[in-house]
């Protein structure tokens, strides 16, 4: 089973107007969805930073970067749900050359 897992990197920056609780509930949710679904090897918040450019008038974000080992079916299915959430202003997923 192990050997069609890869090695991914996702990092997703969340929207902090919509207030300290909602974006801790926002970054549970996500964290908890890929525990649920992969092997996780490391979660790191990095908290509220200034983007490097604004979007949508925005100038911070919450940033959270997860590193976790998964079937390559889950990352498109992380995509999808990355992009429907209002409260996600960009999210990225790599695939980790070991």
């Amino acid at each position: 089973m192990e050997l069609n897992k890869a090695l991914y990197e996702t990092i997703f920056i969340v929207n902090t107007t919509i207030g300290e609780d909602a974006v801790k509930a926002v970054v549970a949710k996500f964290t908890t969805l890929v525990s649920e679904n992969s092997t996780v090897e490391a979660i790191n918040e990095w908290g509220t930073r200034r983007l490097a450019y604004p979007i949508d008038d925005l100038t911070e974000g919450y940033y959270v970067l997860v590193r976790f080992r998964s079937e390559p079916a889950f990352p498109a299915e992380l995509k999808r749900l990355y992009n429907i959430n209002d409260s996600i202003l960009r999210s990225l997923i790599i695939r980790v050359e070991e």
